[in-house]
């Protein structure tokens, strides 16, 4: 993770903006991530989780994004796109990073049980899986935690 000096304005508000997918998402009874694709400060796609919504395992908040991002483009390949996502991505989100050819994933939270950026494994800079994932982590960390700690002590307290 890095200091927040790290980071600019525009992305701040690019991951304000994924913050307030992922407390959409928790509204909806999703776990709490959201995520934004944007190209030159432009936010051309937004999503939070849906997997329960969606009945769908890899509906993650960076998988649906892409997917947007991707229509409106007419192309698989994001070149030019950074990801901005409220939480470490995991291993199947990370490597559809890859596959995208994102130019740079910025996020939040660490996520100690599936972040393959570093945290758990470090997927995003494995050489054997081609060229390296740009990305830094950390930003706003502190409300991206906040959203998640609300989120599964509401569901602990309604078990």
């Amino acid at each position: 993770m890095l200091p927040e000096w790290v980071f600019d304005e525009n992305d701040r508000r690019l991951m304000r903006e994924a913050l307030e997918e992922a407390a959409s998402a928790a509204a909806r009874g999703e776990v709490p991530v959201g995520a934004v694709v944007s190209r030159g400060g432009t936010v051309l796609a937004r999503a939070g989780n849906g997997r329960e919504a969606l009945h769908d395992p890899s509906a993650h908040a960076e998988i649906l994004v892409m997917r947007r991002a991707g229509e409106l483009l007419g192309d698989w390949r994001l070149d030019g796109c950074t990801l901005h996502v409220t939480l470490e991505p995991c291993p199947m989100c990370v490597t559809a990073c890859r596959q995208a050819r994102l130019d740079l994933v910025v996020w939040g939270a660490p996520d100690p049980r599936a972040g393959a950026c570093g945290t758990v494994l470090d997927l995003a800079g494995d050489p054997r899986l081609g060229p390296p994932l740009a990305h830094r982590g950390g930003l706003m960390a502190a409300e991206a935690t906040g959203l998640l700690r609300a989120f599964f002590a509401k569901r602990r307290e309604s078990s």
